[in-house]
């Protein structure tokens, strides 16, 4: 039943990053669930879930398969990583965490695919792109808690 759930969410996050464009820049939700899959499921399930959905964004995408599926799975590791290791989770810290990982996840892409096909954009061009898509998602990181600190707050209430 949760495998369903998930994949009616990545299939709600795909349409509606397709649909939406802030100053020509598409969002990239799919970094934010890489996180949360990172976070809510450890390091190797959490990257074995981001390669997925970076999986099946490089097969929507039309180009070649790869450079999402690295990215995303790197995501869904460095997040579980970041949030069991080193740090205790606050709102604030969620916000820097998820920019900092969509900035990550999109300079991966970028270079991937400068690297193995032509490039894609300007690098000025893709680091606007960057940081668009980074102030765009840095906000919800306020929402991705860790298990533990999910279980908490609802004990506490």
């Amino acid at each position: 039943m949760i495998y369903f759930l998930w994949l009616a969410v990545a299939f709600l996050v795909f349409i509606i990053q397709g649909s939406i464009s802030i100053f020509d820049v598409t969002p990239n939700f799919t970094a934010v669930l890489s996180c949360y899959a990172g976070i809510r499921k450890r390091e190797i399930r959490g990257m074995l879930f981001g390669a997925l959905i970076g999986i099946i964004e490089d097969s929507l995408s039309g180009s070649f398969v790869g450079p999402n599926l690295l990215s995303k799975g790197l995501i869904g590791y460095l997040s579980s990583l970041v949030y069991s290791r080193f740090f205790m989770w606050t709102p604030l810290l969620g916000m820097i965490s998820i920019f900092v990982l969509t900035s990550i996840d999109s300079s991966v892409v970028f270079i991937a695919r400068s690297f193995f096909d032509r490039i894609p954009v300007s690098i000025g061009s893709a680091a606007f792109i960057i940081l668009i898509q980074s102030l765009l998602n840095a906000p919800l990181g306020i929402l991705l808690k860790p298990k533990e600190y999910a279980q908490k707050g609802a004990l506490e209430s």
